[in-house]
């Protein structure tokens, strides 16, 4: 059964209501009540429920959005004169990305549902190219797979989640990337 259109008006509250809560999940985590999200939209409670039934609901809808445009901008990377200038700029958007949205590790696992498995799926298909564009230029070595990108990022990001040091990522960040350099001779 197709979904029905919405009218411009409840498509716009939507809009609104995720904005607000990106905003909300990004600086408060999971925690934050939904009528707070109500309010910073500008809408009632009964308005979040119509478009999310649920908490998770929004809360995964945020998160497909979130995998939806990394997928976006890695497409958009691969596409670069430098490609392996590219790759480096994408790990630093997705650490900071990470870093700000706490659910992008688990998100990078394909956790959720449905939609959530797709986008996941459409962002090892554009890092995949992205990663390959780089291989080309020689500027990573061969033998690494998006999997084993991911992973190494998931670990980065899930070991500086919570230390106060503001150049642990930088530094993690920096090894990956040597390590990601093909070997000389």
């Amino acid at each position: 059964m197709a979904e029905r259109a919405l009218r411009a008006d409840a498509r716009r509250n939507r809009e609104r209501v995720l904005a607000a809560a990106r905003r909300a999940f990004a600086e408060r985590g999971y925690a934050v009540p939904l009528d707070e999200i109500a309010a910073a939209a500008g809408v009632g409670p009964g308005t979040v429920y119509r478009h999310f039934p649920t908490k998770e609901a929004l809360f995964e809808a945020v998160s497909v959005a979130n995998v939806e445009d990394l997928a976006a901008e890695a497409r958009a990377r691969a596409g670069s004169d430098d490609p392996v200038a590219a790759l480096s700029g994408f790990l630093d958007r997705v650490a900071d990305q990470a870093l700000a949205k706490r659910d992008l590790p688990d998100a990078f696992a394909g956790a959720g549902a449905e939609a959530m498995a797709a986008a996941v799926a459409d962002l090892h298909s554009a890092f995949g190219a992205l990663l390959e564009r780089a291989k080309e230029a020689g500027g990573v070595r061969r033998d690494i797979s998006v999997s084993d990108l991911i992973a190494l990022l998931k670990g980065l990001l899930h070991a500086v989640g919570d230390d106060p040091d503001p150049n642990l990522r930088h530094r993690l960040l920096a090894v990956v990337r040597d390590g990601l350099r093909p070997s000389e001779g």
